[in-house]
């Protein structure tokens, strides 16, 4: 899809040349800023019953006479900020992508433009048009919209435009997480992920490794190869590299778990809902689509994205609980509930970002229950000892409307992971469950400047609107563009 900016011209609002005209009022009075043909059809409305000026409504006209836009969509926003403006978007874009629409202009009413409203407008416009279909051919057909223009003043043009560039980025990049997690895990394997990967590079210019089970196994990656071994497909350790910084630059690691589907190994999950462990590997998709999004923009980073993916599945070669494995670390886990086994991926791909010498490392994983109990689906759980790392990710997150929400990692949550017979257990007792998951991690990120978020509430959705989310991909993209020079 196309996004630009569009200024008004001489015969304002209604000489528009587009095929639909969405407005998204900020408040009840913004109606008085609009040109008389567009005020005079609101007001009917309103007086009609048809429209309520509350948050969420949306109204529906077509032909308006005296506007040369064929469809006109009203939205009513929260307020006039980036949040509202863009679920506003949203919801007005529903009332407009089924149609023959190709071109729409957007015109906000009663509020100020900034940069983040132009973003969160092209992340609108793809949460709106976005339609799984590769494993269902009977899917909608695509919306004929291809171009949504921002309607602002010139001198304002530049700005947004610039922001509207990064917003393309982004949502792209969120779109191919959401393609990625949203395949079955019979197409989605770890083989698919390498691939994808290659690909991708290919694509973007950036360099990528794969290390297959016998790297791993003469590596030493013991605790990473106990998961992958109850599975016929074979585990695959993608290292892919985006040096766009210069080569005396640290890299920003990004460290994604790739657990392309887990059944929960011998300590099996319950069949209700384990179709949606296809999307155990939300944190995998996440790093991709980030390294594609900062591909995209060129950004002048060094970024590494480091993905350990395999299957957890039960089998006569599967790890069982009790067993004692060796990490890359050399420290030694007794795996008490083998259904805990993203911690036991992360952990040695963890050990191996310490040889890339990185500026900051951060895990992404779809780790625990535990943290949906914590934080719900908003917010995603971030863990860091490193107050500043911290600070920076949630302000990322609130500049991109992809909000985490900081969690403990006090030292007392460490005494749940002692062991009687290996350096530590890889589960503790259920009270704390996603904390104990990150004090497991924080063993093995040593001395590195080192975060965990925790997407389990964040990266699908279930129900109706069954499907992943693409998040963090925002947050991480505005963090590693923060360290760009």
């Amino acid at each position: 899809m196309d996004f630009k900016t569009q200024s008004a011209g001489a015969s304002g609002l209604p000489g528009l040349a587009a095929d639909a005209l969405l407005v998204v009022l900020a408040s009840a009075d913004s109606a008085a800023t609009l040109d008389k043909p567009l005020a005079d059809e609101l007001a009917r409305a309103i007086r009609d019953g048809d429209f309520v000026c509350k948050a969420g409504q949306t109204l529906y006209a077509h032909r308006v006479p005296g506007i040369k836009a064929g469809r006109v969509a009203f939205a009513f926003a929260a307020d006039g900020g980036a949040k509202a403006f863009r679920k506003a978007v949203l919801a007005g874009l529903g009332l407009l992508k089924g149609g023959g629409a190709r071109t729409a202009a957007v015109v906000a009413a009663g509020l100020t433009l900034t940069p983040a409203h132009a973003e969160a407008l092209v992340m609108a416009a793809a949460d709106a048009l976005y339609v799984y279909r590769e494993t269902k051919p009977s899917a909608p057909a695509a919306s004929k919209l291809a171009t949504l223009m921002l309607v602002c003043d010139k001198a304002d043009a530049a700005a947004l435009n610039a922001a509207l560039h990064i917003g393309q980025a982004v949502a792209d990049g969120c779109t191919l997480a959401r393609e990625t997690a949203n395949r079955p895990a019979n197409h989605c394997t770890p083989s698919y992920l390498a691939q994808l990967a290659k690909q991708l590079g290919k694509e973007h210019g950036f360099k990528v490794e794969v290390l297959e089970r016998k790297d791993c196994e003469k590596l030493g990656m013991g605790s990473f190869l106990a998961v992958a071994q109850g599975s016929d497909e074979a585990p695959k350790f993608i290292v892919a590299r985006w040096m766009g910084g210069g080569k005396n630059k640290a890299p920003v690691v990004l460290v994604g778990k790739g657990i392309t589907f887990d059944t929960g190994g011998i300590s099996i999950k319950p069949a209700a809902d384990m179709d949606e462990m296809k999307y155990d590997m939300g944190g995998a998709a996440s790093v991709l689509g980030t390294l594609q999004a900062v591909a995209q923009l060129k950004a002048k980073v060094n970024l590494v994205g480091i993905i350990p993916a395999c299957e957890n599945m039960p089998s006569g070669r599967a790890v069982k609980p009790g067993d004692v494995v060796k990490s890359l670390s050399g420290q030694t886990i007794e795996i008490l509930n083998t259904d805990a086994e993203g911690r036991l991926i992360l952990c040695d791909a963890l050990t191996y970002a310490e040889r890339l010498k990185p500026a900051v490392v951060i895990d992404i994983a779809t780790l625990t229950g535990a943290c949906v109990i914590a934080l719900g689906y908003h917010r995603t759980g971030l863990f860091s000892p490193d107050e500043p790392l911290a600070a920076e990710l949630l302000a990322a997150g609130d500049k991109a409307l992809d909000p985490a929400w900081r969690m403990p990692l006090d030292e007392e949550y460490d005494e749940a992971l002692k062991s009687h017979y290996a350096d530590m257990a890889n589960v503790g007792p259920r009270a704390g469950g996603a904390i104990t998951a990150a004090m497991f991690l924080k063993r093995f990120a040593g001395k590195l400047r080192w975060a965990h978020l925790d997407i389990a509430g964040t990266a699908w959705k279930s129900g109706p609107a069954k499907g992943a989310t693409g998040r963090p991909v925002p947050l991480l993209t505005h963090f590693v563009l923060s360290r760009a020079g």
